[in-house]
């Protein structure tokens, strides 16, 4: 008489666990939202580089500096967290089958790359934007 072997229930939730979490990893280290209502005429250019980091390109034209920033806008802190929780629980619930969805889904979502173009006035404050790419 041959012996099955059988694994006990808590070491295959276990595995599943261990061995899943790409796409909560993932959820919870997608970008975060900037700011991009700094870009408003009179907001001191400081502040646009302060959200939004250096810009691409740097320019003088008829004596006002030009830039332009470019981004991966991101999502707010409570999308982020609600995201990584429903992959966690949805990981828990299937036994880690969820990452066959879950994983593209968060390539997928991974933020928008944006680019703006900035005109400073004279004083360094926001003068004009023109969105280049949404």
């Amino acid at each position: 008489m041959t012996r099955v072997m059988r694994t006990p229930p808590v070491l295959l939730l276990l595995l599943a666990v261990s061995a899943s979490g790409c796409s909560v990893a993932m959820a919870a280290h997608q970008p975060s939202r900037k700011d991009t209502d700094l870009l408003s005429p009179g907001v001191p250019r400081n502040l646009v580089l302060a959200e939004l980091g250096a810009p691409v390109t740097s320019d003088i034209r008829d004596g006002k500096r030009v830039e332009v920033f470019s981004f991966v806008q991101g999502y707010r802190k409570g999308v982020r967290i609600g995201r990584t929780v429903g992959h966690a629980t949805a990981d828990v619930l299937t036994l880690g089958l969820w990452e066959v969805a879950g994983t593209p889904t968060e390539v997928v979502l991974d933020g928008t790359k944006v680019a703006y173009e900035v005109t400073f006035d004279a004083n360094d404050k926001v003068e004009k934007v023109i969105p280049l790419k949404q």
